[in-house]
């Protein structure tokens, strides 16, 4: 156990702030800044259609650079800018790459979680289940996206409060 070097009140090991006087504890494993935890599939359809498809692209742009923050430390892995994937090489691999980058931060963000030890199942299995076989059955985008959004919610969540 620590203490606090302002009240000198003991705290966790693990602790960010003194529960007693709210003061930052010195040397904690803060986070660089705080993450967006408020995504969500309704939020996400609406924007889409008021910003005509920009929203999705800066989402998932945002998404990328979360992940690269969150969890390059521990798996050394930098996700591709989503802008680059969207307007270069989609067209290029006709549609490959935005695949295979969809399956790979779905994949990191499963590990995330994993490692983190955040009880929710999502992985690369949920995007080839739900966006790319579930579109069979019309509703299966919709669940990958809300799945994908409470993932990345979860993990910014866990990493605002645990750095």
């Amino acid at each position: 156990m620590k203490f606090c070097s302002k009240c000198g009140a003991q705290v966790h090991d693990d602790a960010v702030i003194c529960v007693s006087c709210g003061c930052a504890i010195e040397g904690a494993n803060r986070p660089v800044r705080q993450l967006k935890t408020t995504r969500g599939l309704l939020k996400y359809i609406i924007f889409s259609l008021i910003t005509f498809g920009i929203y999705p692209l800066v989402m998932m742009t945002l998404v990328g650079e979360e992940m690269n923050l969150v969890a390059s430390k521990y798996d050394g892995k930098k996700t591709m800018n989503f802008c680059l994937v969207a307007f270069i090489f989609s067209w290029l691999t006709f549609g490959i790459v935005p695949l295979v980058w969809y399956h790979n931060i779905s994949k990191r963000m499963g590990n995330e979680l994993a490692r983190r030890g955040i009880a929710y199942s999502f992985g690369a299995g949920s995007f080839w289940g739900w966006n790319i076989l579930g579109a069979f059955i019309v509703i299966g985008p919709l669940v990958y996206t809300h799945k994908f959004c409470k993932a990345i919610n979860l993990i910014n969540e866990n990493y605002n409060i645990n750095g």
